[in-house]
């Protein structure tokens, strides 16, 4: 029955997430979003309120204002509108150089580590994150490696040794839909989407590999 801080994006790997410790018995006690300048964080911010009120949790919006200076000045294309959004394939819906595109300076360390402070403060003993191995061929930090790493800093970086929990981590997006499906979970219920617009461009990264998921 562990007390839990989900890290919530708004997307469907950490809504699962989520929803899947919820689901064993667990209780997210608060649900927190990053603001570090992203194209969809109003799209994030709105997905990731209702996903909160659905599991009962608090839901805060946490801004990182110097994060998204640095994602600005990396170049990174998911905080820059003045740069292009790399486009993929269904078949090939990313690979590193995408990856590189839309990479922000350490935003899964800084962001498992603010959670870790807020979890630390309540007495909670868990932080949810929404990684997977599908991503994690070209997103290192959502990786094991990653994943262990984090737990092994916390348990001498709090007082309390919160660790940080993945339960999608083994799986890829089409058995992340699947479960999510499980949960009673829809598409609508996320926003996977690089870009913030009225609706998802169905172009970037993440749209494909959430529609290749969805599809199958």
């Amino acid at each position: 029955m562990s007390r839990a801080l989900a890290l919530l994006s708004g997307g469907l790997d950490s809504g699962v997430a989520a929803a899947h410790h919820a689901a064993g018995g667990g209780h997210v006690v608060l649900a927190v979003t990053f603001d570090y300048g992203q194209r969809a964080l109003e799209r994030e911010c709105a997905a990731a309120r209702r996903l909160a009120l659905r599991l009962g949790a608090e839901w805060q919006l946490v801004p990182l204002p110097w994060l998204a200076d640095a994602a600005r000045t990396s170049g990174a294309a998911i905080v820059r509108t003045d740069l292009d959004l790399p486009q993929g394939t269904l078949s090939c819906p990313g690979d590193e150089a995408s990856a590189a595109a839309v990479w922000v300076p350490a935003r899964n360390a800084v962001f498992v580590a603010v959670g870790a402070a807020l979890a630390e403060a309540r007495g909670l003993e868990v932080v949810l994150a929404g990684f997977n191995r599908e991503e994690a061929a070209t997103f290192p930090d959502n990786s094991q490696q990653f994943l262990d790493a984090a737990c092994t800093f916390l348990r001498h970086g709090t007082r309390n040794r919160v660790v940080v929990a993945s339960p999608t981590l083994p799986w890829d997006k089409r058995e992340i839909v699947a479960r999510a499906r499980l949960l009673g979970l829809t598409e609508a219920d996320f926003w996977s989407c690089y870009g913030g617009g009225p609706s998802a461009c169905g172009r970037c990264e993440s749209c494909l590999r959430s529609r290749r998921a969805w599809d199958a």
